[in-house]
C-alpha cells in the first residue's frame, strides 16, 4: 500500500490547493482585482464591493454590493465575481448581494484617490 503523501505528490492540482483560510481569501482577492466594473474601469475589490467572505469546509459564500442597485452590468459582475473565486480558491463559490448602500468612503484608499476623492 503507497504511502498517502506518495500518491499526493503525484497529483500537484491537490498540492495547491491552500488550506489556511487566509491564504485562499487573499488568492480570492487576487483573482477579483481582475474584474472590473465596465462604467468605472475599477475593480470590485477597489471600489470596495466586496464586503464579506464566509468559508465553510467545501465552498465560500462572497457578499458583495454594487454601485448603485440599477447598475446594468451587475449580473454579469456578479457571475464574474462568482467565477473568478471559485477558480482561484478551488471551493464552490455562491454570490450574496449586501443590504449596504455603496458610497465612495468604500473605496481602497488609493482607488479614490486616483478618482480624485481625498476622505
Amino acid at each position: 500500500m503507497e504511502n498517502a503523501e506518495n500518491v499526493l505528490a503525484e497529483v500537484p492540482e491537490l498540492n495547491a490547493i491552500p488550506l489556511d483560510v487566509m491564504d485562499l481569501e487573499a488568492r480570492a482577492k487576487e483573482a477579483l482585482r481582475k474584474v472590473y466594473d465596465p462604467e468605472l474601469g475599477m475593480s470590485v475589490i477597489e471600489l470596495g464591493l466586496i464586503r464579506k467572505f464566509t468559508w465553510n469546509a467545501d465552498n465560500v459564500d462572497v457578499t458583495m454590493i454594487l454601485t448603485t442597485p440599477f447598475c446594468p452590468y451587475g449580473p454579469a459582475m456578479i457571475e464574474q465575481v462568482r467565477a473568478a473565486t471559485q477558480e482561484a480558491t478551488m471551493r464552490v463559490t455562491k454570490v450574496q448581494m449586501g443590504l449596504e448602500v455603496w458610497e465612495p468612503a468604500m473605496m481602497e484608499d488609493q482607488a479614490a484617490a486616483n478618482w480624485g476623492l481625498y476622505y
